[in-house]
C-alpha cells in the first residue's frame, strides 16, 4: 500500500517500551488525553493499541489507522479487549481511509514526531473531522528551554535512524496552529523514563479545534 511503513526492529522495541511505560506514568497521560470524549473517533498511528483500554464508554466507535504491519497486528489484538468498538485499518496519516467529516474527535498520540509531513497529517485530520469536532494530542515535543532545544537539534541528526523515523525536536503545538487549529488547552510536562530517552522527555497534552475555513 502507498505510504506503508516497515520498521520491524523498532516496532518490537516500541511495543515493549509502551507496555513498560504505562505504570511509569503514561497510563495516566493516556487517560487524560481521552477523558470526556464522545461519539466517533479516529486514532492516527495507533501503534500497539496501547490507548484502546483507556477510551471512555461514551465513545461509540474508534477507527484506528496504523501503517506499520507489526504494530497494526498488535493494535488488532489490543482491540479485542477494548471497552469500545475498535476497527484497525491499514493506512497512512497522509491519506486516511476515512470519509470527510466522519469523526467527532481525531487523536494523535506519540505520532506527529514520526510522520513524514506533519502539515499533511494535520490537513487530513481537519478533513475527517466534522464541523465543531476536536483534535486531541499527546506528543513529545521541542523543549521550551533554548539550551535543551539546541541539544535536541544535535541529537536529531541521528535519532530518527534508531527510532523508526521519530524526530525529537519538533515544535508540534506550533505545527498544529499552522495547520489551521486553535489550541483550547495545552499542558507541558517532562516524562523522564531514563537517560536513554532524555531527548524526548518534554511532552504536551492538549486539545484543539479547527478554525473556520
Amino acid at each position: 500500500m502507498p505510504g506503508a511503513i516497515n520498521h520491524p526492529l523498532f516496532a518490537r522495541f516500541y511495543t515493549v517500551l509502551a507496555r513498560l511505560a504505562e505504570p511509569a506514568g503514561t497510563a495516566e497521560h493516556r487517560q487524560e488525553l481521552l477523558a470526556g470524549m464522545e461519539g466517533r473517533a479516529v486514532e492516527v498511528g495507533s501503534g500497539a493499541g496501547t490507548n484502546f483500554v483507556h477510551y471512555p464508554t461514551t465513545v461509540t466507535e474508534v477507527i484506528a489507522v496504523e501503517p506499520e504491519s507489526y504494530l497494526r497486528d498488535r493494535s488488532r489484538a489490543a482491540a479485542v479487549g477494548a471497552p469500545v468498538p475498535v476497527s484497525v485499518k491499514d493506512g497512512s496519516a497522509a491519506d486516511l481511509p476515512i470519509e470527510d467529516g466522519w469523526a467527532d474527535v481525531v487523536v494523535f498520540s506519540l505520532v506527529l514526531c514520526s510522520v513524514a509531513d506533519p502539515a499533511t497529517a494535520l490537513a487530513e485530520a481537519r478533513r475527517v473531522l466534522r464541523p465543531g469536532g476536536q483534535l486531541r494530542f499527546y506528543e513529545h515535543v521541542r523543549a521550551a528551554s533554548p539550551e535543551r532545544a539546541r541539544l535536541q537539534d544535535r541529537v536529531d541528526r541521528v535519532w530518527p535512524y534508531f527510532a523508526g523515523g521519530c524526530h525529537c525536536n519538533r515544535d508540534t503545538p506550533r505545527a498544529i496552529v499552522a495547520g489551521g487549529f486553535d489550541i483550547e488547552h495545552l499542558r507541558r510536562f517532562d516524562l523522564r523514563l531514563g537517560w536513554a530517552v532524555a531527548p524526548v522527555a518534554p511532552h504536551v497534552i492538549g486539545t484543539a479545534v479547527p478554525r473556520p475555513r
